[in-house]
């Protein structure tokens, strides 16, 4: 009797649990030594720039960040307080996408130094992901800055025009008024989209700029971006990329974007401390290399980029320790900068709002963007400003003779109509046919003083 027919093996074998894409194996590191702000990890696949967690207990982790890495050790810095890691502590990397969610329903929110809202109304709900980091623009493909921005203040849109797409410092000490002109450019400048970073400034300031200088009018088309000074100086220094990555987007959005970051030393202090923490040597009064290399990546990504249709106009605040104009930070970013506008400690002590010194304070792309006029207006207040600064202490004194130079006479008799053009409320808008008006109509007494006393 022949066996029963059976099918082949082939067909008989079934196939159980077929995974078609296994899980990739997550590599997991440990914490060797903490020194300051920095922890060294081994066993870490993480490359410079990534993203981990570092496990403190069951219920507590800390995000971290790889900063450096020599032989085998893996350097990290937290984002936040690292209170209660423990030798062993288990590095896990971050696999998945670390996008921002960026769109129009940012506009008059908050957001903290890593994109988290702290407004209290509720979780961003962005329509696009975008990156921290962006590549570089070549030089000639971007749109030259051939027009200005009405910036709402009068002696800035007269004297020392901002062009779109142009990127000018504010170098200021402290107390001189810094932040209240920084809201008058938010409230009164023509940009669709003001976007403001307040990185390193004091926890108390943020509140107050957003109720105070700021107001309901101001916060309607702005996005305020704050990582305050008890912050690590890693999420200070990722406030300062977010609030470039916002604007940048709304500048390809086709927007007039103006960005305010306040401020740009704060950001090149977190930055020291980073490179001093993982051993770079200092160089220039403590600040390391790194500093003055990334300076120059950060206000490049502002400007205009090969779309004509949007802008990104970028105003850095520089803080002059000691109301000292060759600080090392001062110093590099005037050289990388489109211009910069002075705040006098003097004038502010006088009660002359805003404090802009007339005399120190250039926009360099202000002879291409407004009508050959309007440039020999300006530099005749300027003249008459300067001969009158010059004189000042013989003048006070009285030991100036009226008469001796009819030039300084004249300025003299000009002064209090040009310190009366120069002053602007903080609540006085001044748009820019009115600035450019008050200017002419200020040119026009003068001339006829001047035929007067010939």
């Amino acid at each position: 009797m022949s066996p029963p027919h059976r099918p082949p093996l082939a067909n008989r074998l079934q196939r159980f649990n077929v995974i078609d894409h296994p899980p990739k194996l997550v590599v997991e590191g440990k914490i060797i030594r903490m020194v300051g702000m920095t922890l060294e990890a081994v066993g870490c696949n993480i490359p410079v720039g990534g993203r981990c967690l570092v496990v403190i207990n069951e219920e507590n982790n800390v995000e971290a960040e790889v900063v450096g890495f020599a032989d085998k050790v893996t350097y990290l810095m937290a984002f936040d307080q690292l209170s209660g890691v423990n030798v062993g502590a288990r590095v896990i990397p971050i696999t998945h996408d670390l996008g921002i969610r960026v769109g129009r329903s940012m506009l008059g929110r908050v957001i903290g130094g890593t994109g988290e809202a702290i407004d209290g109304l509720g979780p961003l709900n962005g329509e696009d992901t975008i990156g921290l980091y962006s590549a570089p623009i070549n030089p000639l493909d971007r749109q030259p800055v051939n027009s200005h921005l009405d910036m709402g203040v009068r002696a800035i849109n007269t004297l020392m025009t901002v062009g779109r797409g142009q990127r000018i410092g504010l170098f200021a000490g402290s107390g001189v008024g810094k932040s209240v002109l920084l809201g008058m450019m938010t409230k009164y400048s023509t940009a669709e989209v003001v976007v403001v970073g307040l990185i390193g400034e004091r926890g108390r300031e943020v509140k107050e700029f957003i109720e105070h200088i700021l107001g309901p009018e101001g916060r309607k088309k702005a996005i305020v971006i704050a990582s305050p000074a008890d912050d690590s100086p890693l999420k200070r220094l990722n406030g300062a990329l977010l609030c470039t990555a916002i604007a940048e987007y709304f500048r390809d959005q086709g927007k007039d974007t103006l960005l305010l970051m306040d401020s740009l030393t704060r950001y090149a202090q977190a930055q020291r401390e980073i490179g001093l923490a993982v051993g770079e040597p200092p160089a220039t009064k403590g600040y390391p290399p790194s500093v003055f290399a990334k300076l120059p990546q950060l206000v490049e990504r502002a400007g205009n980029s090969k779309s004509k249709k949007g802008s990104l106009t970028a105003i850095y605040t520089v803080l002059t320790e000691g109301d000292d104009q060759q600080d090392p930070i001062a110093d590099a970013a005037r050289a990388i900068l489109d211009g910069h506008i002075v705040l006098s400690r003097r004038l502010a002590e006088e009660g002359h709002f805003p404090a802009v010194d007339i005399e120190s304070s250039i926009s360099r792309v202000m002879p291409q963007i407004v009508p050959e006029a309007h440039l020999a207006n300006a530099v005749k207040i300027k003249q008459i400003y300067s001969r009158y600064q010059q004189n000042k202490d013989l003048i006070l004194v009285g030991a100036y003779a009226k008469g001796s130079d009819p030039q300084i006479d004249f300025a003299i008799e000009q002064m209090p109509l040009l310190q009366g053009f120069l002053q602007q409320g903080m609540t006085e808008k001044s748009n820019w046919q009115q600035g450019v008006a008050a200017m002419e109509e200020l040119l026009r007494a003068q001339d006829a003083s001047n035929v007067a006393t010939l």
